[in-house]
């Protein structure tokens, strides 16, 4: 019943902390805003001029697939552009991997304004969601068209992509809309981690530092990918800041396996599965770094490589989800659950970077969301198992200290043992009174009554006791049918209190049985003064069978 409220709770704190704030970011149609223009390129050729080529739209194809360019430096005209208005444009573009990105507007009375766009100034001009934003100014005649100069394209998605024409009030709608949605991400990563670190600090798992490292891989991808980093540092070049994304989401993704393979139990990644994790992590690290350190030389290629180096690691997915069912673990659903939208988004993700779907605003954002729904499940998931292990150490206690009452205990009477009552015993401060018990004729109530009626006999003498005995005081059974009691020498218990005591029990099938008891004072500061004390307790006790039984001997009187 627990297990399945907890499951429960996750769903609902998942859903509380990322379903709901989407669809509120979802309403404010996020990076999406303004009208779409539509363009057409042409590669750069020599001689050519941008005021003639506003007048040479035939120049341009409108119709080829973008990607079929492949890398270089276009041209891209824009379709005539029909708004209402005096009001400044903004003319919004997704970011992409070029060197740089110059922007020619064509007014409808015949001026043309040049807006250039290297590296730095793209960066600058980037909005939040990663739109490149160029902000035209107001003239007394509305925007006409649009020429872009764009310097190395890797042209891995595109030359330029989703295109649009903002209205001032749109692009900042979109910011306030997608700086929440940030903010509740890193803000979640941080508490998330937060929590981690306090814990790890504590118990110091191995599969807690793991977490820790994605969650830091999460908001550095994030913080980059979103565009925060450009208004952070505005003069890093905007390939800089594509190249954080690379290292980011490799970061996390790796640090993510390593979390599953810390957190599973050793059995499920026995055997290749094991060996198989480090090589798909070498795999996915590699190829960011060899993005960030060789691009832009092939940089398209890279992005490919960089690409399919996630399928092995997604591939591993459905064989550690097998074989935590196979072998029974109790985590498989945590991990099925908390994987299950990541996979699907990077597998769009890669399907896009292959050209097999076109580009999304909403599933090039909606990485964020998955991984940050992936971080809270993994998070709860450290909860659970850290209840486990909770309950694993309490049940551990409860054993051990089960064992050490075996170990102390005779378990036959449940007195303590021979070995348990001298370790309380020596050591006692002030004087002590021992008494040492014998049962008279045992052998005979063996013989009389069976074994089994012998040992209810010792149970009934144990229970005596233990009643007679005050606070403080030790009862053991030293061995057959010997038993010692041993208390302060002002509290101790009369003999004949106890033998009559032993008189008035009610024995197995009504025997008879009675005891003989001998009784001495004295210290016990160290173990010669329990020999000592033994000794003479034990000829008190034998003062006593030899007087008749079922009586008791002082040691002290004997010797007077």
């Amino acid at each position: 019943m627990g297990s399945a409220v907890l499951r429960l709770a996750m769903i609902v704190a998942a859903w509380l902390a990322l379903v709901a704030p989407a669809a509120a970011v979802a309403q404010a149609r996020l990076g999406i805003v303004g009208a779409p223009v539509a363009v057409c390129l042409k590669p750069v050729a020599a001689q050519d001029d941008p005021i003639r080529l506003f007048h040479q739209p035939s120049r341009f194809d409108c119709m080829t697939e973008q990607r079929r360019f492949g890398p270089g430096d276009f041209w891209a005209l824009s379709e005539p552009i029909r708004v209402g208005g005096k009001w400044p444009a903004h003319i919004r573009t997704v970011s992409l991997w070029q060197e740089s990105a110059t922007l020619y507007a064509r007014y409808a009375d015949g001026v043309v304004l040049r807006l250039p766009g290297d590296g730095r100034a793209i960066s600058r001009s980037l909005q939040l969601g990663a739109i490149v934003e160029f902000r035209l100014p107001a003239r007394s005649t509305p925007v006409a068209r649009l020429l872009w100069r764009i310097d190395g394209a890797a042209n891995m998605r595109g030359v330029l992509l989703d295109v649009r024409s903002a209205r001032p009030s749109e692009s900042a709608k979109s910011n306030i809309a997608l700086a929440s949605l940030y903010s509740a991400f890193a803000g979640l990563c941080l508490a998330l981690l937060l929590y981690n670190v306090a814990i790890y600090g504590a118990l110091r798992h191995p599969f807690q530092l793991a977490y820790c490292v994605m969650v830091l891989a999460l908001l550095l991808y994030a913080f980059s990918n979103s565009g925060a980093m450009a208004w952070a540092f505005p003069e890093m070049a905007n390939n800089t800041r594509l190249r954080f994304n690379y290292v980011g989401l490799a970061a996390s993704a790796t640090a993510a396996l390593v979390f599953a393979r810390l957190y599973f139990e050793p059995r499920v990644f026995a055997g290749w599965l094991g060996r198989a994790v480090p090589l798909a992590c070498a795999g996915v690290i590699g190829s960011a770094l060899l993005c960030v350190a060789v691009a832009p030389w092939q940089v398209k290629l890279l992005d490919r490589l960089y690409a399919i180096s996630y399928i092995p690691l997604l591939g591993l997915a459905a064989p550690i989800l097998w074989r935590a069912w196979r072998t029974s673990s109790q985590y498989l659903w945590l991990f099925a659950l908390a994987w299950a939208g990541p996979i699907a988004l990077a597998s769009v993700r890669i399907a896009n970077n292959f050209g097999l779907i076109p580009y999304s605003f909403l599933v090039d954002n909606s990485t964020l969301l998955a991984m940050a729904l992936e971080a809270l499940l993994c998070s709860l998931a450290i909860a659970y198992r850290l209840r486990l292990l909770s309950i694993e150490r309490d049940q551990a206690r409860e054993q051990e200290l089960l064992a050490r009452l075996l170990a102390n205990t005779d378990p036959l009477t449940g007195l303590l043992n021979r070995r348990a009552f001298l370790q309380q015993a020596i050591g006692r401060p002030g004087a002590q009174r021992l008494l040492l018990l014998d049962i008279d004729h045992f052998k005979h109530v063996n013989e009389t009554i069976g074994h089994d009626g012998g040992d209810e006999v010792l149970r009934v003498v144990a229970r005596t006791l233990r009643g007679a005995t005050p606070d403080g005081g030790l009862v053991a059974r030293l061995g057959g049918e010997e038993f010692a009691c041993l208390c302060d020498a002002d509290q101790a218990p009369a003999p004949e209190t106890v033998l009559e005591g032993l008189r008035a029990a009610r024995m197995p099938y009504d025997i008879t049985v009675t005891s003989s008891v001998g009784v001495c004072t004295g210290a016990l500061a160290r173990e010669t003064d329990w020999k000592t004390l033994y000794r003479r307790a034990d000829q008190a006790l034998f003062a006593a069978k030899a007087a008749g039984r079922d009586r008791a001997r002082d040691a002290a009187l004997l010797a007077a």
